[in-house]
């Protein structure tokens, strides 16, 4: 009866008035067409129309329910707030006391006129000769140090990930990622075109080299993104042995790999992947997590004979360094700031960790006792979707498990809770609510 558009304006007001609740399931699409004299095709028309405005999400096999929320723009669950909750799980800068004062000391000298005068200066891709040693001794381990004249800068670490992609990857080009990966990546394969390719995994961590070969013998992979070391959303860090298969096949298929390290200074023992294929291996990190994301640069560590290349792709797409963080950056290290913010952060991360067991301790959830992050796998009962609406109505934010999510037919039932922003009180306060929250079950079907 009438169109299908006026029926689904009826149920849109029904999900703007509140009668219709985020997570709430609709009927099945048979069921609902009995009830408003319809033909099935209709109703299938009207849960399309649904669909397309962002209201509702259809799962096959599970049913229709209300959006937790307004779609968010693709890719940016974890760096805009995506909601005004008083406690943000979502984003995750870790910050310890006193850091802005030591920052602001470091500071100071920039601040002189003739010093000013040449910090403003647009910065190269390849910095200066002071910025590449001090990146070189910043990055390095006992076992593996880049070469400083193998550094390359970018603005922050999201755009040394595009860089290194478009340097790589031509439009309409396939590029293997775990099956679960940073949300940003999906942004910028979008933005230059690029399509990826979920890789399975298992509990040794990343990708299995068996589904590499197989994803490239389907049709050719231009590239492999992965995050070796404190993978995130689940924290899991790949061993040593499967680096090792990995590097053996990429070797065989001659596949260049982008590894991104942004969390790897809370688990320094953790060997790159650059290190078993050298090569192949264009190294990805930065200063935001280590010190702070609103003065920050992102690091490069290309293979020999890469660097003009990615270089190329760092000035093309608008991604270089500012010349005054890129020189902060080197007085911070130089004297010494970068390292103490890094220990303090690791031992504020373990502190984090405690509170997560301590009220999660009863889920299902993975996590790394140097993470700043965890993945809750949610009970049975619950849907990721489901499960943020509810705990936004706690003015909690927390990010669905579809935000990681690279194939949108396999979206796990999961969130990943940020552990680093809440202040230590709120954390606690926040964790031991949605606790209560995941006990109590989600919101009954609506008839």
């Amino acid at each position: 009866m009438g169109d299908f558009r006026a029926i689904a304006d009826r149920i849109a007001g029904d999900i703007a008035s509140g009668r219709l609740r985020p997570g709430q399931q609709l009927p099945p699409q048979r069921w609902f067409a009995r009830r408003h004299c319809i033909a099935p095709s209709t109703a299938g028309r009207v849960y399309g129309e649904l669909v397309r405005r962002g209201l509702v999400v259809g799962e096959v096999g599970r049913g229709t329910f209300v959006r937790a929320a307004p779609e968010p723009a693709r890719g940016r669950a974890l760096i805009e707030a995506a909601t005004a909750a008083p406690v943000n799980l979502e984003l995750n800068y870790p910050v310890v006391a006193g850091q802005s004062e030591l920052l602001g000391r470091a500071l100071a000298p920039l601040l002189r006129a003739d010093v000013l005068t040449e910090a403003l200066r647009p910065a190269a891709a390849a910095g200066t000769p002071a910025a590449r040693e001090a990146a070189a001794r910043l990055l390095g381990l006992p076992d593996w140090r880049p070469g400083p004249d193998r550094i390359l800068f970018a603005g922050n670490a999201r755009q040394a990930i595009a860089a290194a992609l478009a340097s790589l990857v031509r439009p309409g080009g396939r590029v293997g990622v775990e099956e679960l990966t940073y949300p940003l990546v999906k942004e910028v394969a979008g933005r230059l075109g690029i399509v990826l390719v979920p890789l399975a995994g298992d509990a040794e961590g990343g990708v299995r080299p068996d589904a590499l070969r197989a994803a490239h013998r389907a049709a050719p992979l231009s590239a492999l993104y992965l995050q070796p070391t404190l993978h995130n959303p689940t924290s899991v860090t790949m061993t040593d042995p499967r680096k090792q298969e990995l590097a053996c096949a990429v070797a065989d298929l001659d596949i260049p790999v982008v590894e991104d390290r942004i969390w790897s200074f809370l688990h320094p023992d953790s060997r790159p992947f650059a290190a078993h294929a050298p090569s192949l291996t264009h190294v990805v990190d930065g200063l935001s997590k280590r010190v702070a994301p609103g003065l920050t640069v992102g690091l490069l560590v290309v293979p020999e004979g890469r660097a003009e290349a990615v270089g190329a792709a760092v000035r093309s797409g608008g991604w270089s360094a500012a010349g005054f963080a890129l020189e902060a950056a080197v007085r911070w290290e130089a004297e010494g700031i970068v390292r103490r913010l890094v220990e303090e952060k690791r031992a504020d991360a373990a502190r984090r960790q405690a509170v997560l067991a301590e009220h999660l301790g009863g889920f299902s959830v993975r996590t790394d006792p140097r993470a700043y992050f965890a993945w809750w796998e949610l009970p049975a009962r619950w849907r990721a979707d489901t499960f943020t609406a509810a705990a936004a109505a706690h003015g909690i934010a927390v990010t669905p498990g579809t935000a990681f999510a690279v194939d949108p037919h396999r979206t796990p039932d999961a969130v990943r809770l940020g552990l680093a922003s809440a202040p230590a009180e709120e954390l606690a306060r926040a964790l031991r609510t949605l606790a209560g929250v995941a006990a109590g079950g989600p919101p009954a079907r609506t008839s």
